[in-house]
């Protein structure tokens, strides 16, 4: 593996107050075993097929979903699968596998690390949580037979860790605030970077554009609030709305189409039909207005990733940290395939786009591409380079 870093190791700093994930490791995950890949503003993961990054966005999916509380059935369909290659089981038969992050922000860097046993049984085996040299939080499974970890978080005050039981089917990082009292300092130390993790990690809005369901009207029964879903097939009623309320945004918007996509590009609109649905149109300036239906699949790639990286946070499909004000989060976006379909014209459009939003420090972006040659450019975006 090799990473390419800009110049400014990680771009502009997202701001002390801002929380973020900067690393993720993937210690023994299907194909990775010790792999480390820092994380940027806007990171480009390459490498061929097989290499691994889709399997990689998929650790930090799987991360993010266990920090929102969901459990590990609910994150793992297949836990087999994620079992390293070749990996032998012990003398219990059990199997496993082991993920990690990094995340820094008001409280320094925190690691998180994570061993799940996939088989015989799907059950978290060892978590702990660090601040420098410090373990703020440890679990382990000490009896096999009881659906339970032991866990020991720090608690310096007149004994220096309090000790209990916390469930062998969830993250233990996000259930700290039920367990936690704060009242010594040590305390306060493990609330406020179980925080600072929950708060990294739960910002996470996966994309995956599907041009064939984009093509299709949105029927009366889907339209909602206008938030984005990680298909964009409701991409439709979201340029509704996102027309209506920001008229600046979407004059960028109509740009970056009219430099992606082929023939004249006057406007991007949605109307909504007698029936109730909402369909979107490209107006091609001299009065017809062209259901974007017609475009190819590179094309509506375009589009969407254009729109995920103009829109911002309150737009996608995503539950951020309602107890923490959105100032203080950053939304993390996970994109698999992002250069699919697309020509380097249009590769080198998003990644000039991608390069202003994410410095601003709002919007993070981690992209898994084929080929990083055409992003490697831009300043500010780092490169990790997978090799099989």
């Amino acid at each position: 593996m090799t990473v390419h870093l800009p110049g400014a190791a990680t771009g502009p700093p997202s701001g002390p107050d801002r929380s973020c994930v900067t690393e993720l490791r993937l210690s023994a995950f299907a194909a990775h075993r010790g792999a480390v890949l820092p994380l940027g503003p806007l990171t480009f993961v390459a490498g061929p097929s097989g290499s691994g990054k889709s399997t990689a966005l998929a650790a930090y999916e799987a991360l993010a979903r266990l920090a929102a509380g969901d459990e590990l059935t609910e994150v793992f369909a297949d836990p087999v699968a994620c079992v390293p290659d070749r990996a032998r089981a012990d003398g219990q038969r059990r199997r496993g596998f082991r993920i990690g992050c990094t995340v820094e922000g008001p409280v320094g860097a925190v690691r998180l690390d994570l061993a799940v046993q996939a088989e015989p049984e799907l059950r978290v085996v060892g978590e702990r949580l660090t601040r420098g040299g410090l373990t703020l939080l440890e679990t382990a499974l000490r009896d096999p037979g009881r659906r339970a970890v032991q866990a020991a978080w720090h608690t310096a005050g007149l004994s220096p860790v309090t000790r209990g039981p916390l469930p062998d089917d969830r993250l233990g990082t996000a259930l700290l605030p039920l367990r936690v009292a704060g009242k010594t300092d040590g305390q306060r130390l493990v609330l406020a970077a179980a925080e600072q993790v929950v708060v990294a990690l739960r910002s996470v809005f996966p994309c995956a554009p599907a041009p064939r369901l984009m093509r299709l009207p949105v029927p009366p029964g889907l339209v909602g609030a206008g938030r984005l879903l990680s298909s964009c097939d409701n991409l439709a009623e979201v340029l509704l709305r996102t027309r209506e309320e920001c008229g600046n945004r979407h004059a960028r918007l109509v740009e970056v189409v009219r430099a992606g996509c082929a023939g004249p590009v006057a406007d991007v609109l949605s109307e909504v039909t007698e029936d109730g649905s909402v369909r979107a149109l490209i107006d091609r300036g001299d009065g017809y207005r062209s259901p974007v239906g017609r475009l190819g699949d590179g094309e509506l790639r375009y589009l969407a990733l254009a729109l995920v990286l103009l829109t911002g946070p309150g737009v996608f499909e995503v539950d951020p940290v309602a107890e923490v004000p959105s100032a203080y989060q950053t939304l993390t976006v996970l994109a698999d395939g992002f250069d699919d379909c697309l020509d380097l014209r249009q590769r080198r459009a998003l990644a000039e786009l991608a390069a202003r939003t994410c410095e601003r420090g709002h919007i993070r972006l981690v992209a898994a591409v084929s080929d990083a040659s055409w992003a490697a450019e831009k300043d500010g975006a780092s490169v990790v380079d997978l090799e099989p």
